[in-house]
């Protein structure tokens, strides 16, 4: 994918609430415009990076994009979940991602307990290659500084 590293900023919108009430893994998602600004070359899967909320500190992540198989979803999404907690919803604020990283494809899964039990993985692995100094060193890069009301695609 020689489109990673890849930034992308959009308002964070209502999602599918399966993160938080379901998964107990919150995700802010973006709206169609940015998943349908993603360039041909980042196919769907499990993606690890950076993320900041508005001008907010910068924290790890990982991020869906595709079609969620064990929901069956007929539009593809971009669902990211920051490793952090936040004190309240951001609905409606500005998100920036810098995906620097791919994890797996996106699968099917026979059991809600399995697919938890998945992302959960990906969130450990994440954790590790985000420890990479190659990585590590993007969680400073100049994106994260724009101004919240900057909104844009690309970098």
């Amino acid at each position: 994918m020689r489109s990673l590293p890849f930034f992308c900023r959009g308002q964070v919108v209502h999602g599918f609430g399966r993160g938080s009430k379901q998964l107990g893994i919150p995700t802010a998602n973006f709206p169609e415009q940015v998943v349908d600004s993603l360039p041909a070359d980042i196919s769907t899967g499990i993606y690890y990076g950076w993320a900041s909320v508005g001008s907010g500190a910068v924290h790890k992540m990982v991020v869906s994009i595709g079609w969620n198989p064990y929901y069956k979803n007929v539009k593809k999404s971009m669902e990211t979940h920051i490793i952090h907690t936040f004190k309240e919803d951001f609905y409606g604020e500005i998100l920036n991602v810098a995906i620097v990283g791919y994890l797996r494809p996106e699968k099917n899964f026979d059991s809600l307990e399995s697919l938890i039990s998945a992302i959960q993985g990906d969130i450990e692995e994440a954790k590790r290659q985000l420890d990479l100094p190659e990585h590590l060193k993007l969680k400073d890069d100049n994106f994260f500084q724009v101004s919240k009301s900057e909104i844009m695609n690309g970098h």
